[in-house]
């Protein structure tokens, strides 16, 4: 028990820093921009408006509110994407600062998925404004939509945590990784139905892609106005879970050993 409350005491410390270094990353993501935070909306509103205009007319989906569907997809792999990749360079990226005293070293990773994570709220404008425009419904069961982002926030820190510390013994983690986000996006329904591909692949995205997992959640909610599936929810949880304990174990493990890598 008091192991437990030091850890707590230890963490609260540096709760400061926590916040300095993820004000600092959105800061400077959009520093020297002359539209600035604005280009939080704008971003994902002309890379959905670029889709959907190529998507729609290459493929004849039949989709109701193919927009809607699309931000949808598109808002939560692009969290995931973003995310675990300025994860990765977490430890790596602040090598001087690690040497030069002693910081938690969870603090930096923990630190890029929730300035991502920020910057993802703003992009939820973006979707408000589709959802307008397309004369979404607006119901209580929207609610639920920060339960699935807490999902998918939960997901993204175990995976970035895990890529944080492979980094830093395996430099060409970033080259794999890169191929793996094309492999995976193209594996997730972002901007294609699931009955628009073989059933064998269909069935193997429903049960080894987290992220089906969160986007059917959210586009339930949203498009079908239905509560989603229990087994989505759960599934979704376990993913979350079982990612955040795999990657903490890990980087736990081997945090030790980072200052003989950096």
């Amino acid at each position: 028990m008091g192991s437990i409350k030091e850890r707590v005491l230890r963490h609260n410390k540096y709760v400061p820093l926590f916040q300095q270094l993820v004000v600092k990353d959105i800061k400077l993501k959009y520093r020297r921009s002359f539209l600035g935070y604005v280009w939080s909306i704008m971003n994902p509103l002309i890379i959905m408006i670029i889709m959907v205009i190529v998507f729609s007319n290459m493929f004849r989906f039949d989709i109701v509110n193919y927009p809607v569907y699309l931000i949808i997809g598109q808002t939560i792999f692009s969290f995931v994407s973003e995310s675990t990749n300025q994860a990765m360079w977490s430890i790596t990226g602040n090598a001087a600062l690690i040497k030069k005293t002693y910081v938690p070293k969870y603090i930096f990773t923990w630190s890029k998925i929730t300035s991502s994570f920020v910057n993802t709220l703003f992009a939820l404008g973006a979707m408000l404004i589709v959802f307008i425009v397309c004369q979404v419904q607006f119901t209580p069961l929207m609610l639920f939509i920060p339960v699935v982002l807490l999902q998918v926030y939960v997901f993204s820190l175990g995976l970035g945590l895990f890529i944080a510390q492979a980094n830093v013994f395996f430099r060409d983690v970033q080259y794999i990784y890169a191929a793996l986000l094309t492999v995976w996006m193209y594996l997730t329904p972002v901007f294609y139905p699931l009955t628009a591909i073989p059933e064998y692949l269909a069935n193997g995205i429903r049960t080894y892609n987290p992220l089906f997992l969160y986007i059917s959640q959210f586009r339930d909610l949203v498009l079908q106005q239905t509560f989603p599936d229990m087994s989505l929810i759960i599934s979704g949880i376990l993913w979350s879970l079982g990612t955040f304990l795999v990657g903490t174990l890990l980087f736990v493990g081997s945090q030790d050993k980072f200052i003989l890598y950096i």
